[in-house]
This record gives C-alpha cells, sequence and structure tokens, in this order.
C-alpha cells in the first residue's frame, strides 16, 4: 500500500507516541513531527506524565524557529486547549503561526473536544484531521475507554492448559506457561496502571503482583477481599507498593494500602467506578477464574490474553470461557497466547 505524504509523517508521528507508554498515564500517548518541504526538522512526544506535552517537545527540538512558519505539524492527538499540569498546546502553535496542522484523531476529553482544532482555525491555520485516525484511537484504547466510558480499560489475562484448566483441584497452577511467557506478563505490568486478583487467587498463589523481569514502574495493585478473611502477611498487604484492598467492612487507610467498603452486593461496575474516580485507565484482571468470569458475564472487558501451555492436568480448576473468536494468535517459544477484543476500535 503506498501511503501519502500525510500518512507517512503521522506514521512516524504515531512511532513516537509509542514510546511514552507506561510513563503518561491517565494522559494519553501522543507524539509529534513538525515537517518543512517535505523534510523533518523537529519531532518530540508526551514523555511522562506532568511533564512538557508533544507539541512544545518537537517546537523546541527546531533548531531554525523562523522555518516554524512555514511548516505543517503532525500531531496523533487533537492539541490541548486547556491549561493544566502544562498550557495548551493549540495556543503554542498559534504563537509559533506555523502554516498548517495535520491531527490523526480529535480528543473525546470534554476540556478539549474540537476547542483546540477551533483555537487553530481561528487564528487562521490550516487544520486536517482523521490521517490514520482508526491507528491513533487503538494507539489510545484506554484513554479514550476512561473518557466514553467512564472505566478502565479492562484486560483479562490468564494461562491455561491444553486441556483447558487454570490450576489444579488444589489451586496448585505453576508453571502453566514457559519463562517467555511469564516475561512478556511482566512487560504488560508495566504498561498498565493497575493489576487485579480474587480472594483465592491472593489466598493461594500470595502473588507480589510487581514488575520484576522487565524495566518499570509497579502498577497499583488491587486485592477483592469482601469480608477481609486473607492473612495479613501476604505479599499484597506488605506495604511496598500502593494496594487497594475492596471489602464489605471497613474504609481505612494505611500506608499504601487503602481498604475501600463497598456496597452490599459487591457490583464489578462500582469497583470499575470507584477506579475510574481513581484516575486509573486501565487494569489487568489476573484471576481467579471466578472473577475473570464475572468481568466476562458483565461485558466488563475489552481485551483478554490468554496463554495456552503444553502439559495437562486432566482436572481441576476449569479456565473462563470466550465467546469471541481470538483476533490474534502468537507462538510464544512453543506456548500459544491468543488475543480476544470485546469491542472493535472504531475506523
Amino acid at each position: 500500500m503506498t501511503l501519502t505524504a500525510d500518512e507517512k509523517y503521522m506514521l512516524r508521528a504515531l512511532e513516537l507516541a509509542e514510546l511514552g507508554r507506561g510513563n503518561v498515564s491517565p494522559n494519553p500517548m501522543v507524539g509529534c513531527v513538525i515537517v518543512h518541504n517535505d523534510a523533518i526538522i523537529g519531532e518530540g512526544y508526551h514523555m511522562k506524565y506532568g511533564g512538557p506535552h508533544a507539541e512544545p517537545n518537537a517546537v523546541n527540538s527546531v533548531k531554525e524557529q523562523a522555518l516554524l512558519k512555514e511548516s505543517t505539524v503532525y500531531v496523533t492527538l487533537e492539541p490541548c486547549a486547556h491549561f493544566g499540569k502544562t498550557p495548551p498546546c493549540a495556543n503554542l502553535l498559534v504563537e509559533k503561526q506555523v502554516e498548517k496542522v495535520v491531527i490523526a484523531v480529535a480528543d473525546s476529553n470534554p476540556l478539549v473536544g474540537g476547542k483546540g482544532i477551533k483555537i487553530l482555525q481561528d487564528a487562521g491555520i490550516e487544520v486536517v484531521t482523521g490521517v490514520l485516525e482508526r491507528h491513533a484511537r487503538q494507539l489510545n484504547k484506554r484513554f479514550f475507554t476512561t473518557i466514553e466510558k467512564k472505566r478502565p480499560y479492562v484486560i483479562l489475562k490468564w494461562a491455561q492448559t491444553k486441556d483447558g484448566f487454570i490450576a489444579r483441584a488444589n489451586y496448585d497452577s505453576k508453571w502453566i506457561s514457559n519463562s517467555y511467557c511469564r516475561q512478556l506478563v511482566h512487560k504488560w505490568r508495566a504498561e498498565e496502571d493497575a493489576i487485579m486478583v480474587g480472594t483465592k487467587t491472593a489466598h493461594f498463589d500470595d502473588p507480589k503482583l510487581n514488575v520484576r523481569d522487565w524495566h518499570g514502574e509497579n502498577p497499583l495493585r488491587i486485592v477483592l477481599d469482601k469480608q477481609l478473611t486473607l492473612d495479613k502477611n501476604l505479599h499484597l498487604f506488605d506495604h511496598s507498593i500502593p494496594t487497594l484492598c475492596y471489602n464489605l467492612l471497613k474504609d481505612e487507610s494505611e500506608k499504601n494500602l487503602t481498604y475501600v467498603k463497598l456496597k452490599d452486593h459487591f457490583d464489578i461496575e462500582d469497583i470499575l467506578n470507584d477506579l475510574h474516580h481513581r484516575k486509573v485507565q486501565s487494569v489487568i484482571i489476573e484471576g481467579g477464574s471466578y472473577l475473570l468470569q464475572k468481568f466476562i458475564q458483565s461485558e466488563l472487558w475489552d481485551e483478554a490474553r490468554v496463554f495456552t501451555g503444553n502439559d495437562t492436568f486432566e482436572s481441576g480448576i476449569v479456565a473462563p470461557k470466550l465467546k469471541q473468536r481470538a483476533s490474534e494468535t502468537l507462538n510464544i517459544m512453543g506456548d500459544c497466547l491468543e488475543i480476544f477484543e470485546q469491542n472493535k476500535p472504531h475506523s
């Protein structure tokens, strides 16, 4: 497929945006490329939450600032129009009197929502939108889910045997998948805001839910414990990483440990709503089978990542069931990884 010039430079901007993964949430990943006479003269991306956005980073990288007046700016998301932790990027582009701005996708955030585009157009800057929009939405599917569905992007993850079990009858499950799969899981943890397990997984596996075999930030740990029956000597209660414990008995905060009391019915929607208000943009559900199946039945999930190893248990804890067909199947050094999507991104 032959790319247009706009698509070529937007692809580069999307590559740059990807470099911010795991570091900018709850902000979106954004990349920016500045082109003059068919040559890139500036690049930038949003590197860290609270730090400069992609546009100022790209503008500041241009050595000959006078060329900006004759340049086209390619940006993967509509430039912001409000004062947050940084000044509005749309105003900066107006100040620099750039000639044209090409935008992949408009921002769904009500604080922006077309206001950035209007600022540019009112200043006489030519604006083009929708270039590689599907790619841009896919890149920031967590951000768009949070804005549009008012909940975090939910990723289900489990490993199952060839005959469809996630653990033996005594809940022992180590190790179904190979070491390469387990390293990949740690990479995923570094890319998402939070990770959740149910009571039985916490009790029988005593997981740390941190990032060990990859470089990156530890996710927020979440455990469900209705009656607060879990042993406080478990790794989840070691105060080493910020942790939420959803329960029916108390609201209480300790160092890196917050107990959140829910309503009597302990609804998944209530949990996701609370996480949304805490600005958690994405969460991995790592088990157990009952909790995973609850998310599936409620249709409150966006993506599932399922490893299938080569061992068989013949009996035990049955793996969750999905109605969808896998959208992608990968071979991870002999083990199978299937990716399922609840909703395809908008085109």
